[in-house]
């Protein structure tokens, strides 16, 4: 691999070891598509390393394979890890969907990751993502210095990272809502492994828009909610398709309804050229925290992002008002 990614590599390394140490942290990124010929993402997950190739369309077809193959060479000499270590994929983008990974280098083992003294299950190769999202370990901290003594919802759970961070932050009880038994069993573990387990805990298998409108038929309520819905979803046992530019509004306002007087919702996406429908305007006060939410590890500005969201009045949605966005966004990034 040429000297330029190795070079950087090498310097990124030296830097984010240290900073990850003095943080407990042993999840994090290393380089971050710094350099724009070398466009890979590697991450640290203990003892192994995943590395992720995102191909720009220059870049696709013939030749591609070899160069992931070359950047696993240079990642394993730079890291002082065995070359079997390191998990490879290649991140393809679909016209339509989400998008997928290429050729998985192994099938992956599981492993258990820490941050700020909480422990987590990964697994590197079985899917495109491995349980554990680092571009939102910020909004996670702010989660569990915000959970005590409040009524948790956890919607999109997927593997729980921020239902155990509620937890361990002292959370009256929480809730985690999801389609798949998969990742709702992975959040029962991550809570098991972290001494958090216990009825106060609830985990719902369910489709989260119709799930929505019978709480708040029902008149449940939480004091602190993370939405942070997929991009985009076909997920068996749902209705039809999901969109999350298509269907944010809808989302929003039922989220909305479940929210208690002085509570606090945390909406997060990482889809793309995201914007928020004019129609939110009246719904609440929206804060964006990006890109102060994503992490210093995290360098691609687009990664996600992230409004704290506080209704307008107490009680939740009223018609009016006007939307608030705390600081311009940056020009965002293409991936492709």
């Amino acid at each position: 691999m040429g000297t330029p990614f190795r070079n950087r590599l090498a310097k990124n390394v030296r830097h984010f070891d240290r900073w990850a140490a003095r943080r407990r942290l042993t999840a994090y990124r290393v380089y971050d598509r710094d350099i724009p010929e070398y466009p890979f993402v590697v991450e640290r997950y203990g003892a192994c390393v995943h590395l992720v190739e995102y191909p720009r369309r220059a870049q696709r077809g013939p030749g591609g394979e070899a160069s992931l193959a070359a950047a696993l060479d240079t990642v394993a000499e730079v890291l002082g890890i065995p070359p079997e270590s390191v998990v490879t994929k290649t991140h393809l983008r679909r016209l339509s969907g989400p998008p997928r990974p290429s050729r998985p280098s192994a099938r992956g083992e599981e492993l258990i990751v820490e941050e700020a003294g909480l422990r987590f299950i990964v697994n590197l190769a079985d899917r495109l993502d491995t349980g554990l999202f680092l571009d939102h370990r910020s909004t996670r901290a702010r989660v569990r210095a915000e959970a005590r003594g409040r009524r948790f919802l956890n919607l999109f759970a997927y593997t729980g990272a921020f239902t155990v961070y509620a937890a361990a932050g002292g959370a009256a009880g929480t809730t985690s809502v999801d389609l798949s038994n998969t990742y709702l069993a992975w959040t029962e573990r991550n809570l098991a492994l972290n001494g958090l387990s216990g009825p106060e805990h609830s985990l719902v298998r369910a489709d989260v828009l119709p799930w929505l409108a019978r709480a708040a038929g029902a008149g449940r309520r939480w004091d602190l909610v993370v939405l942070d819905p997929p991009p985009f979803s076909t997920s068996k046992g749902m209705r039809g398709t999901f969109d999350v530019q298509r269907d944010h509004l809808a989302l929003l306002q039922a989220t909305l309804r479940v929210l208690a007087p002085g509570g606090t919702l945390y909406f997060s996406t990482s889809r793309l050229r995201f914007h928020l429908d004019a129609r939110t305007t009246g719904l609440a006060r929206f804060e964006e925290l990006t890109p102060g939410s994503l992490p210093p590890d995290i360098r691609t500005r687009d990664a996600h992002r992230c409004w704290r969201v506080q209704p307008l009045l107490a009680g939740g949605v009223r018609e009016g008002g006007a939307l608030s966005t705390s600081r311009p966004f940056p020009p965002r990034r293409s991936r492709a």
